[in-house]
């Protein structure tokens, strides 16, 4: 599965690509304004929250996957077309520009990348334009990557490898500053998204990864499932996973979903 671009990479093939930027944190700021203070040469603001993500009730999740044909009319307004390779970034550690990459890839779009170490690995100009790009016609199909649904996850755990990508701190149910209920699902193993990525932003090396994986159990012998806090950084749990030849499945209801659900159980500590 294509994962990883480098700034060196993308700046020789900067004209045959198609780049998107997905800045976007928690609680801000705006990712636009940052875009607009400077992007890398004709990429593409793509909103997260308006564009990777539909919105419902808390039953929901946070950040449900967004339906295919509001995916569809957002990607052909980015100008993603299918001969035409696709890289995507945020700010920082790509947890957000992740998600792009996951739901494309999830669409049938096949040559879709990351650059490895995002914005800040960029060593070339930045433009300050709002980027507007020629629409595509292109189309999607879905159902290309695994998920997992609300009702399979509890079962899921038990029989297969499902991983939480929070920090470690809300896994246990010390703290829990959004969602309404403090744990995990029963069954799921810690392995936070932060530990994906060097001192410098970029991803590990693949066998780095592998080890940690396969040291919480994910090393390819049982199904692997993850989820996060509302689905976003589940996906760069599974790029880091990818990178490490392992498949996963994405539940992307994740935490702020299972947690509004007042019949699901929920383990707190370290089992």
């Amino acid at each position: 599965m294509s994962v990883l671009i480098s700034a060196g990479e993308l700046a020789e093939r900067l004209d045959d690509v198609t780049v998107l930027d997905v800045r976007w944190k928690l609680g801000g700021p705006p990712g636009h304004g940052e875009y607009l203070k400077g992007h890398i040469p004709g990429a593409v603001y793509v909103s997260l929250d308006t564009e990777l993500a539909a919105h419902g009730a808390p039953t929901d999740g946070r950040h449900p996957l967004p339906s295919l044909e509001a995916l569809q009319a957002a990607a052909r307004r980015w100008g993603v077309r299918e001969d035409r390779p696709v890289v995507v970034y945020d700010g920082e550690g790509n947890l957000a520009a992740a998600r792009a990459w996951w739901l494309l890839r999830w669409a049938g779009v096949e040559d879709v990348w990351l650059l490895d170490g995002a914005l800040p690995a960029w060593e070339g100009p930045l433009d300050t334009d709002d980027v507007v790009p020629e629409p595509s016609a292109i189309v999607l199909r879905g159902g290309a990557l695994p998920t997992l649904a609300l009702d399979e996850v509890g079962a899921f755990a038990q029989a297969g490898v499902l991983l939480d990508a929070r920090a470690g701190e809300r896994y246990r149910g010390e703290v829990e500053p959004i969602d309404p209920k403090a744990g995990h699902v029963p069954g799921a193993a810690s392995a936070p998204t932060t530990e994906n990525l060097a001192t410098d932003g970029r991803f590990r090396a693949p066998e780095e990864l592998r080890e940690r994986f396969a040291a919480v159990g994910a090393d390819g012998s049982r199904p692997v499932g993850v989820y996060c806090g509302s689905g976003v950084t589940a996906a760069h749990e599974i790029a880091a996973l990818a990178i490490a030849g392992v498949d996963a499945a994405l539940y992307a209801g994740s935490w702020s979903q299972w947690s509004n659900h007042d019949e699901l159980p929920v383990a707190t500590g370290t089992g």
